[in-house]
C-alpha cells in the first residue's frame, strides 16, 4: 500500500524559477516549509523499502475553510458586505487550487501507486488584488480594503506558482478548475 505524504509548496520558499518543478531545491522562508521540508527529508531515508509519494500542494481553499485562512477571510467580508477589510501584502502571488480538485489528486495518485514528489497546483498565478477583483464581481460589492503593518510577514514569499507537468505523467487529465468557480462556490456557501 502506498504512503502518500502531503508536504507543502512552501519549501520552495522565494523560488528564483517560474513555475517552479519538483527539482527546484528547497528554500524554506518560515517554519513551517522548514518543518515540512525536515518531514521529506526524513522519508527520503524510507523511500527504498517504502512505497512513498509526496505531494507539495500549493495554496488551495474551498467551502467550509476556516475563516483564519485568508480566502475564506475575503470571502466572508464580501459575503457580510463588510465595508472594510484588513489585510497583509496585497502584492503576494500565489497558485491556488479548489480543494476538490486536490482532494481528486491525492485520491488518483493513490489508485496510481507512483513514487516520487508530485506538485499538485493549477500553475496559474493570482495576485490578492486579483481575488479581491474577483470576489468583488462575483458579490457585486466593493470593499475599502486596508493594508494592516502587523499582518505583513517580514519573510514574504513573494510570488509561488508551480508547473503540474510531472502530475500530468500520472494524471493527463489534470484540468483543475478556475479560481474563479471556486469562488463562486464559496461565495454561495458563505451566503446561505
Amino acid at each position: 500500500m502506498l504512503a502518500l505524504l502531503a508536504s507543502s509548496a512552501n519549501i520552495y520558499g522565494n523560488a528564483l524559477v517560474d513555475p517552479i518543478r519538483e527539482d527546484e531545491p528547497p528554500r524554506p522562508a518560515n517554519d513551517y516549509a522548514v518543518s515540512k521540508s525536515a518531514m521529506e527529508q526524513m522519508a527520503a531515508l524510507w523511500t527504498d523499502r517504502l512505497p512513498i509519494t509526496v505531494v507539495r500542494p500549493f495554496n488551495y481553499t474551498g467551502a467550509g475553510q476556516s475563516r483564519q485562512f485568508l480566502i475564506p477571510k475575503i470571502v466572508d467580508a464580501f459575503a457580510r458586505k463588510a465595508p472594510h477589510l484588513e489585510l497583509g501584502n496585497l502584492d503576494v502571488d500565489r497558485d491556488f487550487s479548489d480543494v476538490r480538485d486536490v482532494v481528486a489528486a491525492y485520491r488518483h495518485l493513490l489508485e496510481a501507486s507512483p513514487r516520487g514528489t508530485f506538485n499538485v497546483c493549477s500553475e496559474r498565478g493570482c495576485s490578492l488584488r486579483e481575488v479581491l477583483r474577483l470576489v468583488s464581481e462575483l458579490s457585486g460589492h466593493t470593499i475599502d480594503v486596508r493594508v494592516n503593518p502587523a499582518f505583513v510577514r517580514a519573510n514574504e514569499v513573494k510570488r509561488l506558482r508551480g508547473s503540474a507537468d510531472r502530475l500530468r505523467t500520472v494524471l493527463p487529465d489534470w484540468h483543475p478548475r478556475p479560481l474563479r468557480d471556486t469562488l463562486a462556490w464559496m461565495l454561495q456557501q458563505a451566503s446561505t
